[in-house]
């Protein structure tokens, strides 16, 4: 049985949740091609010569691309076995069910559970259930053979303007926190799966001889075991002088472990990617982010003492957000000197309510959804107060027009903050005087 493994979009990096499978599937002798469909024009097309095709399903995004993917495919070939695997194959399997069989849904620890769903399905037995397993599971070094080379992947950009290859790789998968808006939990559940550092060490050696010169660690928080990341980045300091890399860490974590920040910096860490979320107390509590607004400024602190950009993301746009809290995003931003760290999408985002959402536990957001659109994954909602809406469209079509334009940063905000003013009835604000960016980031800022 030919298998097509197919990510449809993976945050601009090369993915992991295809190379790792592939790596079982081949081992299990099975004939793998993968196709990262977001760099790969034609890699649809290729599909026709699939005797079964796996989409990873690690984002929202990702799953209503593959999706849309999979009913052409569907349409085109009737009795094409399909299979989901990922963070949204669970929350999300009526949806893919309603495909039409052979339909299989996977979410978790999925690499022992496909290679079995394959060899089932190549015998002619029937899709098993949707499941999700959280086995403890050795993993392998991932076979990235086949997957567009690093070059072809979003850069870091250097404060100097030079660009670096980047690498991805994982240390951990699951998270051992609860934040109710976080898609890792309805899988994992408080539950953290460790990576062997050795096949860790590994996947980083492959991809510096392809050409890397910057990892990104892609686990929910690289500090749910900080021992573990230590030692991870330990041995990368020892085996790749000069190689750099970045990770996301919560905010309770940086503070928990500043002296595991300050040996992350020694070993090459050059930003932490951290989910502030908001600056309101009331949206913090009710997302379970298990920080203050005081906590957002002392993990900046942490950074900057060692010389780490904390790099924040936000959710702005909640059912509890106020114009105030809008306003107070974009001045704490300016206050805390972030303004090159932010990335402009972050000022637009909009809290999703997919299926299996935990905050729909909340009476108060339940009042607000709508039902489950199954064109968007989503149930809608809109705000109490409608001007908060008109606000977000209004920050969102500014973004797009100043990220085509080609507007810095600082410009962007500088653009976004007097239509937050402007919606607050107040006057401007000191136009931020900055000619660069002075801090590294990914061209292409991470969102879900």
């Amino acid at each position: 049985m030919r298998v097509a493994l197919c990510s449809t979009y993976d945050l601009g990096r090369q993915p992991f949740g295809l190379a790792e499978p592939a790596a079982w599937l081949r081992r299990a002798g099975f004939p793998v091609a993968c196709h990262d469909l977001a760099r790969e024009p034609k890699g649809e097309a290729a599909l026709a010569t699939a005797d079964l095709v796996a989409f990873h399903l690690p984002m929202h995004t990702a799953t209503r691309l593959a999706v849309a993917v999979a009913r052409r495919l569907r349409a085109a070939r009737a009795g094409l076995p399909l299979l989901f695997y990922g963070l949204y194959a669970p929350r999300c399997a009526a949806t893919l069910e309603a495909l039409a069989p052979p339909v299989v849904v996977i979410g978790g620890e999925v690499e022992q559970a496909l290679v079995e769903a394959v060899t089932g399905l190549a015998a002619g037995a029937a899709p098993p259930s949707p499941r999700t397993l959280l086995e403890r599971l050795t993993l392998l070094t991932p076979d990235r053979r086949d997957l567009p080379p690093l070059a072809c992947y979003p850069a870091l950009r250097l404060p100097d303007g030079s660009a670096r290859v980047v690498g991805y790789t994982e240390a951990s998968r699951g998270c051992k926190h609860r934040c109710r808006h976080c898609p890792v939990v309805p899988v994992y559940d408080g539950r953290v799966r460790l990576i062997d550092a050795a096949v860790v060490g590994a996947d980083i050696a492959q991809q510096v001889a392809a050409g890397a010169q910057h990892i990104t660690f892609g686990d929910p928080d690289f500090f749910n075991a900080p021992d573990h990341a230590l030692a991870i980045a330990r041995n990368l300091a020892a085996a790749h002088p000069g190689l750099t890399f970045d990770a996301t860490i919560k905010v309770s974590h940086l503070l928990a472990h500043p002296r595991a920040v300050a040996e992350l910096a020694a070993c090459g860490c050059l930003f932490i990617t951290s989910a502030f979320e908001s600056f309101e107390a009331t949206v913090l509590d009710r997302l379970a982010k298990q920080h203050t607004v005081a906590d957002l400024a002392a993990a900046v602190a942490v950074g900057r003492r060692v010389g780490v950009t904390i790099t924040p993301t936000f959710v702005p746009f909640t059912p509890w957000t106020t114009l105030a809290g809008v306003v107070a995003l974009f001045e704490q931003v300016a206050a805390l000197d972030l303004v090159a760290a932010v990335a402009p999408v972050q000022y637009t985002l909009r809290l999703l309510l997919p299926p299996g959402s935990l905050l729909l536990d909340d009476p108060a957001c339940a009042r607000l959804a709508g039902p489950l659109d199954e064109g968007a994954l989503v149930h809608p909602w809109r705000h109490p107060q409608p001007a908060l809406d008109r606000l977000q469209r209004r920050l969102t079509e500014a973004v797009v027009a100043g990220s085509r334009a080609g507007f810095s940063r600082p410009l962007l905000y500088a653009r976004l903050r007097a239509l937050v003013e402007e919606a607050a009835g107040r006057g401007g604000s000191e136009p931020v005087r900055q000619a660069r960016t002075a801090v590294p980031f990914l061209e292409e800022p991470w969102f879900c």
